[in-house]
């Protein structure tokens, strides 16, 4: 059990990007793609728990001496670092052969995945700004991963909001945790003592903004969207939900876990619910007939 909550499931939600391509190409309701990506998407949740674990590993010390990351597996003894290590080593030792047996691309990805996050636990996450680009780069790689699997060419549009939206979380997420750490940040990661509350505030409102108008533009300038724009339907779900979320780390003072609140708060849940279902709809109602 200990190890499992290290792997840290409740973040496997971030790999669902790897399904973009597979929706937005029009290629949902083909098995053997959608069995891909399946795998693909499992793949992925091994080696993104493998990074966790790596990671856990890398800031045990620290762990121990934050109020929330204290009560982790490692930090708190439940789980032995010997077996965290030899958890990493299967992990690695299973998913990247596999990776590379279902698309030689996809296993690139894989390793450039790992290298990045390795990068990322060890070094580059104590460098202002760089920490939050390499989260959304994380996200690109699982986009361009999806899209590998069933050989598409989606929209250069959806790669710059997929990005735009992983930094909007990121910043998000770089909030909640300076202000639970603000009383003494230096008991946390030593990059939240670059960033302050205005700054992070600035930056959030940047990407928002820009998140909305590269969506919109994508919803009527992407090729292979409907030539009737009825995409563009579902930008009142996308304005909701970063409203929502600016709602809640502003009013709230929540975020730090932007995928926690994915799973925990419903008006959220219903609005991406009802973007998918609205999405899904749009794009399959008014596909070419073949």
């Amino acid at each position: 059990m200990a190890l499992f909550k290290t792997m840290r499931p409740k973040q496997w939600t971030k790999n669902v990007f790897i399904f973009a391509a597979l929706v937005f190409d029009h290629k949902l309701l083909q098995t053997d793609l959608l069995l891909r990506t399946l795998a693909g998407f499992g793949l992925l949740c091994l080696l993104s728990s493998t990074v966790y674990l790596l990671n856990d590993l890398a800031d045990i010390e620290k762990d121990r001496r934050h109020p929330k990351k204290r009560h982790r597996p490692l930090a708190s003894g439940q789980l032995k670092p010997p077996a965290a290590i030899t958890t990493v080593v299967v992990f690695v030792a299973v998913a990247l052969p596999l990776a590379f047996l279902l698309d030689w691309r996809f296993g690139l990805i894989g390793v450039v995945y790992l290298a990045v996050n390795l990068l990322y636990s060890f070094w580059l996450k104590n460098m202002v700004l760089v920490d939050v680009l390499l989260v959304a780069l994380g996200y690109l790689l699982r986009v361009s991963a999806g899209a590998v699997l069933v050989a598409s060419s989606i929209s250069p549009w959806l790669y710059i909001c997929m990005t735009l939206l992983a930094l909007f979380l990121g910043f998000g997420k770089r909030r909640g945790e300076l202000l639970l750490m603000q009383a003494d940040s230096s008991t946390s990661r030593r990059v939240l003592e670059e960033y302050s509350l205005p700054f992070l505030d600035e930056l959030i409102n940047l990407v928002a903004t820009a998140t909305i108008v590269a969506y919109s533009l994508y919803t009527f300038s992407a090729e292979n969207l409907p030539q009737n724009h009825a995409m563009m339907l579902t930008i009142p779900f996308v304005l909701y939900a970063i409203f929502r979320y600016l709602y809640l780390i502003h009013i709230r003072g929540e975020g730090g876990a932007p995928d926690e609140l994915l799973l925990t708060d419903r008006p959220l849940q219903v609005t991406m619910g009802l973007w998918g279902l609205a999405a899904v709809l749009i794009l399959y109602l008014n596909a070419p007939r073949p």
